[in-house]
């Protein structure tokens, strides 16, 4: 298992952490997920062989914009 963190642009609401969280928890090799409101930082626990790119996908596909990898 690995940690991927990603860098989001600013939330705007406590809700959007609901979202995010239940999107990436979808995902095939997610183990866990902590997305933190007031950094608009995600952490995600994954199986290896899950990328940073597909996380940035998904989270993008809801509508959120991920400024990178970190």
């Amino acid at each position: 298992m690995k940690i991927v963190k990603l860098q989001l642009e600013p939330l705007s609401c406590p809700s959007c952490i609901q979202n995010i969280e239940k999107a990436l928890k979808r995902e095939k090799g997610v183990q866990g997920v902590k997305v933190m409101f007031h950094s608009s930082k995600v952490k995600v626990e994954v199986d290896e062989g899950v990328t940073p790119d597909q996380l940035r996908s998904v989270v993008e596909g809801i509508g959120y914009s991920v400024q990178r990898a970190i």
